[in-house]
Protein backbone atom coordinates (compact mmCIF):
# COMPACT_ATOMS: atom_id res chain seq x y z
CA UNK A 1 0.00 0.00 0.00
CA UNK A 2 0.94 3.69 -1.03
CA UNK A 3 -0.31 6.75 0.61
CA UNK A 4 0.15 9.85 -1.67
CA UNK A 5 -0.77 13.32 -0.56
CA UNK A 6 -3.22 15.15 -3.26
CA UNK A 7 -2.83 18.60 -4.06
CA UNK A 8 -5.83 18.28 -6.35
CA UNK A 9 -8.67 15.53 -6.95
CA UNK A 10 -7.03 15.04 -10.26
CA UNK A 11 -4.10 14.03 -9.82
CA UNK A 12 -3.53 10.76 -11.77
CA UNK A 13 -0.23 8.36 -11.52
CA UNK A 14 2.30 7.08 -14.01
CA UNK A 15 0.69 5.08 -16.53
CA UNK A 16 3.81 2.19 -16.34
CA UNK A 17 2.07 1.09 -13.13
CA UNK A 18 1.74 -2.68 -13.42
CA UNK A 19 -1.78 -3.63 -13.94
CA UNK A 20 -4.14 -4.47 -11.22
CA UNK A 21 -3.17 -1.41 -8.90
CA UNK A 22 -6.43 0.43 -7.02
CA UNK A 23 -6.97 4.12 -5.99
CA UNK A 24 -9.36 4.75 -3.17
CA UNK A 25 -9.14 8.89 -2.31
CA UNK A 26 -11.49 11.26 -0.31
CA UNK A 27 -9.85 14.10 -1.48
CA UNK A 28 -7.06 14.78 0.65
CA UNK A 29 -5.10 11.65 0.38
CA UNK A 30 -4.67 8.58 -2.31
CA UNK A 31 -4.47 5.25 -0.98
CA UNK A 32 -2.93 2.82 -4.27
CA UNK A 33 -3.67 -0.79 -3.37
CA UNK A 34 -1.26 -3.58 -4.91
CA UNK A 35 -2.40 -7.25 -5.43
CA UNK A 36 -0.78 -9.95 -3.85
CA UNK A 37 2.34 -11.41 -5.18
CA UNK A 38 2.95 -8.63 -7.51
CA UNK A 39 6.22 -6.45 -6.81
CA UNK A 40 6.13 -2.77 -7.27
CA UNK A 41 6.81 -0.96 -10.54
CA UNK A 42 8.27 2.25 -10.39
CA UNK A 43 5.48 5.42 -9.88
CA UNK A 44 4.63 8.72 -8.71
CA UNK A 45 2.64 11.60 -9.50
CA UNK A 46 3.12 12.43 -12.91
CA UNK A 47 0.38 13.39 -15.36
CA UNK A 48 -1.32 10.16 -17.49
CA UNK A 49 -4.48 10.50 -20.06
CA UNK A 50 -7.33 11.03 -18.27
CA UNK A 51 -10.29 9.00 -17.16
CA UNK A 52 -13.80 9.11 -17.92
CA UNK A 53 -16.37 8.69 -15.75
CA UNK A 54 -16.17 4.82 -16.25
CA UNK A 55 -12.71 4.32 -16.28
CA UNK A 56 -11.70 4.03 -19.76
CA UNK A 57 -9.23 6.06 -21.41
CA UNK A 58 -10.53 9.76 -22.38
CA UNK A 59 -8.30 11.25 -25.33
CA UNK A 60 -8.05 14.73 -26.22
CA UNK A 61 -7.77 16.91 -28.91
CA UNK A 62 -6.92 20.75 -28.21
CA UNK A 63 -5.92 22.99 -31.42
CA UNK A 64 -5.66 26.04 -32.46
CA UNK A 65 -5.78 27.54 -35.52
CA UNK A 66 -3.42 30.53 -36.43
CA UNK A 67 -2.85 30.89 -32.51
CA UNK A 68 -1.22 29.33 -30.05
CA UNK A 69 -2.47 26.87 -27.09
CA UNK A 70 0.07 26.90 -24.74
CA UNK A 71 0.10 23.77 -22.05
CA UNK A 72 -1.20 25.95 -19.40
CA UNK A 73 -4.93 26.79 -21.40
CA UNK A 74 -4.67 22.52 -22.58
CA UNK A 75 -4.64 21.69 -19.06
CA UNK A 76 -7.23 23.66 -18.06
CA UNK A 77 -10.10 22.71 -21.04
CA UNK A 78 -9.23 18.65 -19.86
CA UNK A 79 -9.42 19.66 -16.14
CA UNK A 80 -12.60 21.41 -16.74
CA UNK A 81 -14.21 18.70 -19.47
CA UNK A 82 -13.47 16.00 -17.04
CA UNK A 83 -15.37 17.64 -13.95
CA UNK A 84 -18.01 18.43 -16.03
CA UNK A 85 -18.22 15.02 -18.48
CA UNK A 86 -18.00 13.38 -15.15
CA UNK A 87 -21.62 13.92 -13.95
CA UNK A 88 -23.27 12.45 -17.36
CA UNK A 89 -23.74 9.23 -18.38
CA UNK A 90 -22.62 7.61 -21.88
CA UNK A 91 -19.53 7.14 -21.57
CA UNK A 92 -17.24 9.99 -23.50
CA UNK A 93 -14.81 8.59 -25.70
CA UNK A 94 -12.54 11.50 -26.96
CA UNK A 95 -13.42 15.60 -27.18
CA UNK A 96 -12.01 17.85 -29.78
CA UNK A 97 -11.72 21.40 -28.86
CA UNK A 98 -10.58 23.98 -31.46
CA UNK A 99 -9.60 27.53 -30.45
CA UNK A 100 -9.50 30.16 -33.25
CA UNK A 101 -10.11 34.23 -33.41
CA UNK A 102 -12.77 36.09 -35.29
CA UNK A 103 -11.94 39.90 -35.52
CA UNK A 104 -11.34 40.87 -31.92
CA UNK A 105 -13.04 37.71 -30.03
CA UNK A 106 -11.73 34.41 -29.34
CA UNK A 107 -13.83 31.00 -30.41
CA UNK A 108 -13.18 28.03 -28.71
CA UNK A 109 -15.88 24.90 -30.41
CA UNK A 110 -15.56 21.98 -28.66
CA UNK A 111 -17.37 18.42 -29.87
CA UNK A 112 -17.78 15.28 -27.31
CA UNK A 113 -18.31 12.07 -28.67
CA UNK A 114 -20.24 9.46 -26.68
CA UNK A 115 -19.53 5.94 -26.60
CA UNK A 116 -23.20 5.29 -28.04
CA UNK A 117 -22.19 6.92 -30.93
CA UNK A 118 -24.11 10.10 -29.90
CA UNK A 119 -22.07 13.68 -30.19
CA UNK A 120 -22.60 16.64 -28.24
CA UNK A 121 -21.18 20.06 -29.98
CA UNK A 122 -20.73 23.42 -28.38
CA UNK A 123 -19.52 26.69 -29.36
CA UNK A 124 -18.62 30.12 -27.43
CA UNK A 125 -17.25 33.67 -28.14
CA UNK A 126 -15.11 35.76 -25.52
CA UNK A 127 -12.72 38.51 -25.93
CA UNK A 128 -9.94 36.26 -23.84
CA UNK A 129 -9.44 33.44 -24.59
CA UNK A 130 -10.11 31.22 -21.33
CA UNK A 131 -13.57 32.94 -21.22
CA UNK A 132 -14.09 31.65 -24.32
CA UNK A 133 -13.40 28.15 -23.15
CA UNK A 134 -15.64 28.68 -19.79
CA UNK A 135 -18.57 29.66 -21.82
CA UNK A 136 -18.38 26.97 -24.43
CA UNK A 137 -17.77 24.43 -21.66
CA UNK A 138 -20.87 26.00 -19.79
CA UNK A 139 -23.03 25.72 -22.74
CA UNK A 140 -22.27 22.03 -22.80
CA UNK A 141 -22.98 21.30 -19.70
CA UNK A 142 -26.50 23.13 -20.20
CA UNK A 143 -27.34 20.78 -23.02
CA UNK A 144 -26.11 17.65 -21.82
CA UNK A 145 -27.86 18.38 -18.12
CA UNK A 146 -31.04 18.80 -20.39
CA UNK A 147 -30.62 15.51 -20.93
CA UNK A 148 -29.30 13.92 -18.16
CA UNK A 149 -32.06 11.13 -18.17
CA UNK A 150 -32.57 10.12 -21.16
CA UNK A 151 -28.63 9.87 -21.60
CA UNK A 152 -28.46 7.49 -18.90
CA UNK A 153 -31.17 5.29 -20.38
CA UNK A 154 -29.74 5.66 -23.99
CA UNK A 155 -26.04 4.19 -22.88
CA UNK A 156 -28.41 1.15 -20.87
CA UNK A 157 -30.43 0.61 -23.50
CA UNK A 158 -28.65 1.11 -26.66
CA UNK A 159 -26.09 -2.05 -26.91
CA UNK A 160 -24.15 -1.26 -29.65
CA UNK A 161 -23.09 1.93 -31.16
CA UNK A 162 -24.78 4.25 -33.48
CA UNK A 163 -24.18 3.06 -37.05
CA UNK A 164 -22.78 5.68 -39.13
CA UNK A 165 -23.94 5.30 -43.21
CA UNK A 166 -21.67 6.89 -45.65
CA UNK A 167 -22.89 9.82 -48.11
CA UNK A 168 -22.21 12.46 -50.61
CA UNK A 169 -22.72 16.12 -49.85
CA UNK A 170 -22.42 19.00 -52.05
CA UNK A 171 -22.31 22.98 -51.39
CA UNK A 172 -24.36 25.04 -54.11
CA UNK A 173 -23.45 28.17 -55.30
CA UNK A 174 -26.00 30.76 -53.90
CA UNK A 175 -27.97 31.98 -56.97
CA UNK A 176 -27.84 35.60 -55.69
CA UNK A 177 -24.09 35.53 -55.56
CA UNK A 178 -23.80 34.13 -59.17
CA UNK A 179 -26.77 36.05 -61.51
CA UNK A 180 -28.01 39.72 -61.26
CA UNK A 181 -30.93 38.35 -63.55
CA UNK A 182 -32.95 35.29 -63.22
CA UNK A 183 -31.10 32.33 -64.42
CA UNK A 184 -31.31 30.36 -67.35
CA UNK A 185 -31.11 27.05 -65.78
CA UNK A 186 -32.68 25.68 -62.76
CA UNK A 187 -29.65 23.25 -62.67
CA UNK A 188 -27.08 24.44 -59.35
CA UNK A 189 -23.76 25.08 -59.63
CA UNK A 190 -21.80 22.54 -57.59
CA UNK A 191 -18.91 24.34 -55.60
CA UNK A 192 -17.79 21.52 -53.44
CA UNK A 193 -18.64 17.66 -52.71
CA UNK A 194 -17.94 16.20 -49.70
CA UNK A 195 -18.36 13.02 -47.55
CA UNK A 196 -20.70 13.02 -44.85
CA UNK A 197 -22.30 10.37 -42.00
CA UNK A 198 -26.20 9.89 -41.99
CA UNK A 199 -26.50 7.95 -38.14
CA UNK A 200 -28.91 5.27 -37.79
CA UNK A 201 -31.26 6.41 -35.24
CA UNK A 202 -34.93 5.90 -33.50
CA UNK A 203 -36.34 9.44 -33.93
CA UNK A 204 -36.36 10.12 -30.31
CA UNK A 205 -32.84 9.80 -30.34
CA UNK A 206 -32.82 11.87 -33.56
CA UNK A 207 -33.70 14.63 -31.82
CA UNK A 208 -31.74 14.41 -28.62
CA UNK A 209 -28.52 14.25 -31.41
CA UNK A 210 -29.80 17.45 -33.07
CA UNK A 211 -30.80 19.39 -29.80
CA UNK A 212 -26.70 18.47 -28.60
CA UNK A 213 -25.20 19.17 -31.51
CA UNK A 214 -27.55 22.45 -31.61
CA UNK A 215 -28.32 21.87 -35.12
CA UNK A 216 -31.52 23.07 -36.98
CA UNK A 217 -32.13 20.04 -39.16
CA UNK A 218 -30.85 16.18 -38.89
CA UNK A 219 -31.09 14.01 -42.03
CA UNK A 220 -30.68 10.32 -40.44
CA UNK A 221 -31.67 6.56 -41.16
CA UNK A 222 -35.14 5.53 -39.08
CA UNK A 223 -33.75 2.66 -37.34
CA UNK A 224 -37.87 1.34 -37.12
CA UNK A 225 -38.28 1.77 -40.49
CA UNK A 226 -34.83 1.90 -42.31
CA UNK A 227 -35.58 4.50 -44.46
CA UNK A 228 -34.07 8.27 -44.90
CA UNK A 229 -36.08 11.05 -42.30
CA UNK A 230 -35.52 14.46 -40.64
CA UNK A 231 -36.14 16.42 -38.04
CA UNK A 232 -36.07 20.02 -37.69
CA UNK A 233 -36.56 23.18 -35.37
CA UNK A 234 -39.65 24.67 -36.40
CA UNK A 235 -39.73 28.67 -35.91
CA UNK A 236 -42.92 27.87 -33.28
CA UNK A 237 -40.43 26.24 -31.15
CA UNK A 238 -41.59 22.88 -31.66
CA UNK A 239 -40.17 19.70 -33.65
CA UNK A 240 -41.15 19.01 -36.97
CA UNK A 241 -40.19 15.24 -38.28
CA UNK A 242 -40.54 14.15 -42.11
CA UNK A 243 -41.02 10.46 -42.74
CA UNK A 244 -41.42 9.98 -46.23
Amino acid sequence: MILWRLKTQTVNFRSACHSGWTMKHNGQYAILLLPPNLAPGPAGPVRVQNQNNKGHPMRYQITGKQIDVGEALQTHAKTELDAMLGKYAGRPTDATVVFSKSAHEFVCETVVHLSTGLNATAKAHATEIYSAFDACCEKMDKQLRRYKRRLKDHHKDRTEPVELIGASSYILASEADVHDDEPESLQPIIVAEMETKIPSLTVGEAVMQMELAGLPVLVFRNDKKDGVNVVYRRDDGNIGWIDP
